[in-house]
């Protein structure tokens, strides 16, 4: 493994960072969460016009960049520096692979171009609170986690040489506002039990999509009911659909990672600023050795999820189911980060408005999203065979 950046990936960054720099606009980016849409339009439609960050690891065939999934772990990092809402997780990490690796010819030129150009945005649409569990990331996902019939869930029937879908997602990304909803399905009876994915307009008839409160704003969640609602087959029937979702899984927990150490050293930096200002007892309270001690701590925390979730993103091409471990400490690292900066800003961290408390709402939904940090450690784990045989004493 080559630890360097290239060019290329050097200047990703740095493009991304200042982009997202000369943007920034604090009273704007409280606002957005709770506008229709859940994020910054304005700003969206710049990142996917100017740095092409919808598209950044989709084939130039398709509008795409061309990347690989280092580059987008990079833009990732640089993303969660300032936790501000986007469709990129949803969109770009999620829904725009499986279309890649699902899709027929036609879906992949009809879909993957307007997304990569930032006209369409997309949602994964799973049953309850299984997002972790579809993706693989806390477990096996070959079980009957889509639900169907009794059990709840989404349920796929043929109707009229179609398919139509009956039944609820909940904890949707995105999905009170994307324009394109995948939504996985369970088909079958016993016999042929498996779970399938469906593209559903997000207005189609039938729909009933009811935004969430969610504890990360930034983060925003729908309820999505389906009733019976025409629905289009992603790909061909057969596909190996629960092996295309760890695939993604083990992709979009790498960018993740990245993500969250982009988050948890950028409470860093405010932190360290914030310590060198506020003075006690005469001298700014960042020269106390205490001080000092707390911060190295979680400096040597963020250091290490930063070469983890690096080593993931470099490991995806090569088929290294290892993201959901980097994913594990790099939350870990992020929320460490968030409280040290909550208790070290004293008064003020504590306030529910200051921004400190974005990074920590970040650290914990995206855990009970994608989590928890246990359950990630566990899965990895047992894939890797840990637990397996006698322990020698």
């Amino acid at each position: 493994m080559d630890a360097g950046f290239t060019p290329e990936q050097d200047e990703i960054r740095r493009t991304l960072r200042e982009l997202l720099r000369r943007n920034r606009d604090a009273e704007r980016e409280r606002a957005a969460p709770h506008g229709p849409d859940g994020h910054d339009r304005r700003l969206w439609t710049g990142l996917a016009a100017g740095l092409g960050l919808p598209g950044l690891a989709l084939p130039e065939a398709y509008g795409g960049v061309g990347c690989s999934a280092t580059e987008l772990a990079l833009a990732c990092e640089e993303t969660g520096r300032t936790p501000f809402p986007s469709p990129l997780l949803a969109t770009g990490v999620l829904v725009a692979p499986l279309v890649l690796a699902l899709g027929t010819d036609a879906q992949r030129a009809d879909l993957l171009p307007r997304i990569a150009s930032g006209r369409l945005t997309a949602a994964l649409a799973v049953p309850g609170a299984r997002l972790a569990t579809a993706l693989a990331l806390t477990g096996g996902n070959r079980g009957d986690w889509a639900g169907g019939g009794r059990a709840g869930g989404v349920q796929a029937r043929r109707a009229d040489g179609g398919w139509r879908l009956y039944g609820e997602a909940d904890q949707v990304l995105d999905g009170h506002s994307a324009d394109l909803l995948v939504v996985a399905a369970h088909a079958g009876g016993f016999a042929r039990s498996r779970t399938l994915l469906f593209l559903v307009p997000g207005e189609a008839a039938g729909v009933v999509r009811v935004r969430l409160t969610a504890l990360d704003p930034s983060r925003p969640r729908a309820r999505v009911q389906l009733r019976d609602v025409p629905a289009q087959l992603l790909g061909e029937d057969g596909a190996d659909v629960p092996g295309a979702l760890a695939a993604v899984g083990n992709t979009a927990a790498a960018a993740l990672a990245a993500e969250s150490v982009g988050a948890a050293d950028g409470i860093l930096a405010r932190t360290v600023e914030h310590v060198g200002r506020r003075e006690q007892f005469g001298r700014p309270i960042g020269s106390f050795q205490a001080v000092k001690h707390r911060l190295a701590d979680v400096y040597v925390q963020v250091q290490a999820a930063r070469s983890a979730a690096y080593y993931a993103a470099w490991a995806t091409a090569r088929a290294e189911p290892v993201g959901g471990l980097a994913l594990a400490q790099a939350l870990q690292a992020l929320r460490v980060a968030a409280a040290e900066g909550i208790q070290l800003h004293g008064g003020l961290g504590f306030t529910w408005e200051h921004e400190a408390h974005l990074y920590f709402k970040r650290a914990a939904g995206d855990e009970l999203l994608f989590g928890p940090v246990h359950r990630l450690r566990d899965h990895a784990a047992c894939s890797a065979g840990l637990f397996e045989g006698e322990v020698a004493v």
